[in-house]
């Protein structure tokens, strides 16, 4: 019993982290969070202003949440730039935590 109630809190920690380090240090795209890389987003954006989306209930709800959230932040603010995230860094690329960024100091 106790050995499984250890796997459950090392499990429950496990998640707990990966979870935070799923959204790129707070990286957002048109206010959305982003994971790894904002690239998704781009893409949805760009879709949405090929495809000339005016409305977001016109985005795709697919596979990719990242792109539909992509997709509705091009509804919402037609003229950002579609290749950089919303503080100004390449959407494709992720960004690494500077130091100034360590909570520790």
């Amino acid at each position: 019993m106790a050995m499984r109630i250890h796997f459950a809190a090392v499990t429950a920690v496990s998640v707990l982290t990966f979870a935070g380090l799923a959204s790129a240090e707070g990286r957002t795209y048109g206010g959305f969070d982003c994971t790894d890389d904002c690239s998704g987003h781009a893409a949805g954006y760009k879709w949405a202003e090929k495809h000339n989306i005016e409305d977001e209930d016109n985005c795709p709800e697919g596979n990719s949440q990242s792109f539909h959230e992509g997709c509705v932040a091009y509804t919402q603010d037609p003229t950002r730039d579609p290749d950089a995230d919303d503080d100004g860094h390449a959407a494709d690329e992720p960004v690494m935590p500077s130091e100034d960024d360590d909570d520790d100091k």
